[in-house]
């Protein structure tokens, strides 16, 4: 999954960022709203999470235009205005969730994993496909009981396939998501990590097909 924060204050940032890489998440940190605006216009992102007072453009300036192109991904506030007006603005501006500032990161990651798992229709922390449970608070995949023994990276992938189970997912996307701007994945490394999976996941009723030009289905063994 992949996170774009827009926060303004260099301690919070740093904070946040540190989190969401700790939780399991590629993220990346736009500084200002005109930087935000651009990153979204150009990237793919699974959520947002938007500060309001921000640099050059506010953040409900950002948030709108997000909107007017059609992106339904989550939006997050996180601010230190804490009206009811302030309140109504921002989610009728869009926004899907509002979190004041200054807050505790545990909550605010608890918030992000329930705005993912409505955006992709999951009710349940927990992703099951045939005897493959994926816990999406814990990080961790099972078959029956067992754990299976993933890189995080590997984890990242599982959850991007388990997210579009039955469906087409692109290797530029899977490359995409894991990436951040400071750092690069090939789609030789996507192969890489698709490999050791398929491994992993061998004799638990649970395959990835590789559609030739299109990308990758995870789906119940045929």
């Amino acid at each position: 999954m992949k996170i774009l924060l827009v926060e303004d204050d260099p301690t919070l940032g740093d904070a946040v960022m540190v989190a969401l890489r700790q939780a399991g998440f590629a993220a990346d940190w736009a500084r200002d709203g005109v930087q935000a605006d651009h990153a979204l216009a150009d990237f793919s992102y699974d959520a947002v999470l938007l500060d309001l007072g921000l640099p050059r453009l506010e953040g409900l300036d950002v948030l709108r235009r997000l909107r007017k192109r059609g992106a339904t991904l989550p939006v997050m506030i996180l601010t230190a205005r804490d009206s009811v007006e302030d309140r109504v603005r921002g989610l009728d501006a869009g926004a899907d969730d509002y979190l004041l500032k200054p807050f505790a990161l545990d909550e605010m990651l608890a918030r992000l994993r329930a705005l993912l798992r409505r955006a992709h229709g999951v009710a349940d922390a927990e992703i099951r496909v045939g005897r493959l449970c994926f816990d999406s608070v814990k990080r961790q995949a099972r078959i029956d009981n067992a754990p299976l023994a993933l890189s995080a990276r590997e984890i990242e992938v599982l959850e991007i396939l388990l997210n579009h189970a039955d469906r087409v997912t692109a290797k530029e996307a899977i490359a995409d998501r894991l990436a951040g701007w400071d750092e690069g994945v090939g789609e030789n490394a996507v192969e890489v990590y698709i490999h050791r999976l398929r491994r992993k996941l061998e004799g638990s009723g649970v395959s990835i097909r590789t559609l030739r030009g299109l990308g990758y289905v995870l789906e119940l063994a045929r």
